[in-house]
């Protein structure tokens, strides 16, 4: 068992995605008013550990924290609710509530596809959930089988819609640097894959997929690679399913349309998606069969659809002509202030000119002062200066939980550092007690150094000379006593080989002594000396015979 917080505590693993690993937990005591459930100690709930490429994100991290109260806050009967968000050190983790059942993806390969009247109640339910979070202004992203758990409820199977704002914590600059998009490959809206701005027809797009593999038991568009799908989504249509009524492919089309200003909300496409299923169903009456034929009607286009925040936190939408905004547009160059009107890209640099300062004269160019502009009326509001809140907020959360410290060592206690002791050379050793006993030893034959003769003039002194040194004077050895000598002088070698091949010829004469008396083997040779001479009297005698032929 694993703590997370003061509050939780992970028991066992449910399953592994792409952005983390959901836990059984259990709440060890109540949780505080930061949290939108408290619950009770011992509830069992859910809790998903996000990745730690993705704690280890501080835009990630940030993201986390700004969204905290819309998570938290986005309730539905169809949404599983998020109950508290969870910063501890390097670990993310959103806790919610467990919901005892399969998700839709498990279920589809353990019980194949839904009729279509099954499939369009499941489907509905599912943009119920995505309305209520459009309301809000939360867009999903991630739409699949495998975020659609599917809970017992009093009517039969419930689905519930998970993972809401996961995919907008892994779209982050430091992480989408080695893909185009966040989501599945097999459920990405054509303008997320061309990394156009995104808004809640993305959502639209993933459930008319979800729909499409709930009636054939797979999605409409597969390939060998991630490119191939991708293709597919932006510049094919998906086939049309064998048997499949003329309403629900009236529904299917106009969620899979390549334009996402010409899907329906979501809204309008639970209402359409009831109104099919009354329709074809067995039991429907004429006019719930005329009100699915005139589906279309229904699905009407969302006039103000939510927008998807970028990066930094503001907000983009699509144009009426496909194109987008903010991050989307392309650089445009400002006009030149010359006479000649236009931009001419090989006129030289110009420089502003310097203004003076409003504190004295004389004093412009670099010694002006920064000046601070007046805030513009309807702008965004200025940030104060000094960290964020949610910074501060964060750094004490990690200095709190952070246990291990690391601080420098000094080199001389480092017992890794330390430098050895280096000891003198034997051979220097040697050749200092050679010279001391040398010096002690040598014969007084030259006067001391301290004594100098007369001195003489430059070109009378006579050459230095060497001599050389007396090598220092070895103890004798002590002489060895010489060995005492046997009585016997006489050494014959091999004389223990000797003996014991007597011994062992001695051993074989007993034990065939003992063989011939007391073992019938002297009958054995009687008989075998009697049959020998028999034989040698019976070849004799022929040879004798074969001499009287001859002859």
């Amino acid at each position: 068992m694993r703590p997370v917080g003061s509050k939780y505590l992970l028991e066992e693993p449910l399953g592994r995605g792409a952005t983390g690993t959901v836990w059984r937990a259990r709440q060890r005591e109540t949780a505080g008013s930061e949290a939108a459930v408290a619950g009770q100690p011992g509830e069992t709930v859910a809790i998903k550990v996000l990745k730690e490429e993705l704690a280890n994100d501080p835009d990630v991290v940030m993201r986390f924290l700004r969204e905290r109260s819309v998570l938290l806050r986005l309730t539905h009967h169809n949404i599983v609710r998020t109950r508290d968000l969870v910063v501890e050190g390097d670990l993310l983790a959103l806790v919610m509530d467990l919901v005892d059942g399969p998700d839709l993806h498990r279920y589809l390969r353990d019980n194949g596809p839904f009729s279509p009247v099954g499939a369009a109640l499941v489907t509905a339910q599912v943009a119920d959930a995505l309305a209520a979070s459009h309301a809000d202004g939360v867009v999903h992203r991630d739409l699949k089988p495998a975020n659609v758990l599917l809970a017992d409820g009093e009517d039969g199977m419930r689905p519930m819609l998970t993972d809401f704002g996961i995919a907008r914590l892994a779209d982050s600059p430091g992480l989408t640097r080695t893909q185009e998009f966040v989501g599945t490959p097999a459920y990405v809206a054509p303008e997320s894959a061309e990394g156009r701005p995104q808004t809640s027809a993305v959502d639209i797009y993933g459930a008319g997929i979800l729909l499409y593999e709930l009636l054939t038991g797979q999605p409409p568009f597969s390939g060998q690679n991630t490119l191939q799908v991708l293709h597919q989504h932006l510049g094919e249509e998906p086939a049309r399913p064998p048997g499949l009524p003329d309403p629900m492919w009236t529904v299917l089309e106009r969620c899979l349309r390549k334009r996402p200003e010409e899907r329906p909300s979501a809204e309008n496409l639970a209402r359409a998606l009831r109104t099919v299923a009354e329709g074809i169903g067995a039991s429907a009456t004429p006019a719930q069969a005329s009100a699915a034929l005139g589906v279309a009607a229904l699905l009407a286009p969302d006039p103000s659809p939510a927008t998807v925040p970028d990066a930094n936190g503001a907000t983009t939408a699509a144009s009426g002509d496909g194109s987008g905004a903010g991050d989307a547009d392309p650089t445009q160059a400002l006009p030149h202030s010359g006479a000649t009107g236009g931009h001419d890209p090989a006129a030289e640099t110009n420089v502003l000119p310097r203004t003076a300062a409003p504190g004295g004269p004389g004093a412009g160019g670099n010694a002006d002062p920064t000046q601070v502009m007046p805030p513009v009326p309807g702008g965004p509001p200025q940030q104060p200066d000094g960290p964020h809140p949610w910074q501060s907020q964060l750094r004490a959360a990690r200095d709190r939980n952070e246990q291990t410290q690391v601080r420098p060592v000094d080199p001389e206690l480092d017992p890794l550092r330390r430098r050895p002791t280096r000891r003198p050379a034997p051979q220097q050793q040697a050749y200092g007690q050679q010279q001391a006993y040398g010096q002690q030893h040598a014969p007084q034959q030259h006067p001391p150094q301290q004594q100098y003769a007369p001195q003489r003039p430059p070109a009378q002194q006579p050459p230095q000379r060497y001599e050389p040194r007396q090598a220092p004077q070895r103890e004798p050895r002590p002489r060895r006593e010489p060995r005492q000598r046997s009585a016997n002088p006489m050494r014959i070698p091999g004389l223990g080989c000797l003996k014991g091949c007597l011994f062992m010829v001695l051993i074989l004469v007993v034990i065939g002594v003992l063989v011939w008396n007391f073992t019938p083997v002297p009958e054995w040779w009687a008989e075998g000396k009697s049959f020998w001479e028999s034989t040698k009297d019976f070849f004799t005698k022929i040879g004798d015979f074969v001499k009287d032929l001859n002859n």
